[in-house]
């Protein structure tokens, strides 16, 4: 098994706004497309190996909390710009970069969307 995780989605209040916040932090464009007749935006993936995830629309069965289930995001050596990023593209930073030794750093974050969400960089 190469990954346990091959799919994650992060849910939304308002979806514009979250794929606003997303790119901005990642540094990276989070590609909005359709699929299975819904709009989602896609988080940047090399291929089809590796795990991925989407940002959705609101949906009554989904909603975004800062409690339960929490999935990081790779930063890719660029953990310190993204926190810089975060307040002034509208989250929070619930926990500040933090070394986990040879692992890297982390960080948490709160979204526009009142999920918590890890940062994570092995540099």
């Amino acid at each position: 098994m190469k990954n346990v995780i091959v799919w994650f989605d992060v849910p939304t209040l308002d979806f514009e706004r979250a794929v606003k916040f997303y790119s901005r932090i990642l540094g990276d464009e989070i590609k909005v497309d359709e699929f299975m007749s819904q709009r989602l935006g896609f988080f940047p993936m090399e291929d089809r190996e590796g795990v991925g995830g989407d940002i959705i629309p609101p949906d009554p069965r989904l909603k975004p909390s800062a409690e339960g289930m929490r999935i990081y995001l790779n930063c890719d050596g660029r953990l310190d710009e993204a926190l810089g990023l975060v307040e002034p593209a509208g989250g929070k930073i619930i926990q500040p970069k933090t070394s986990i030794g040879e692992a890297g750093w982390t960080a948490l974050i709160m979204d526009t969307e009142g999920n918590t969400i890890g940062l994570h960089s092995f540099t």
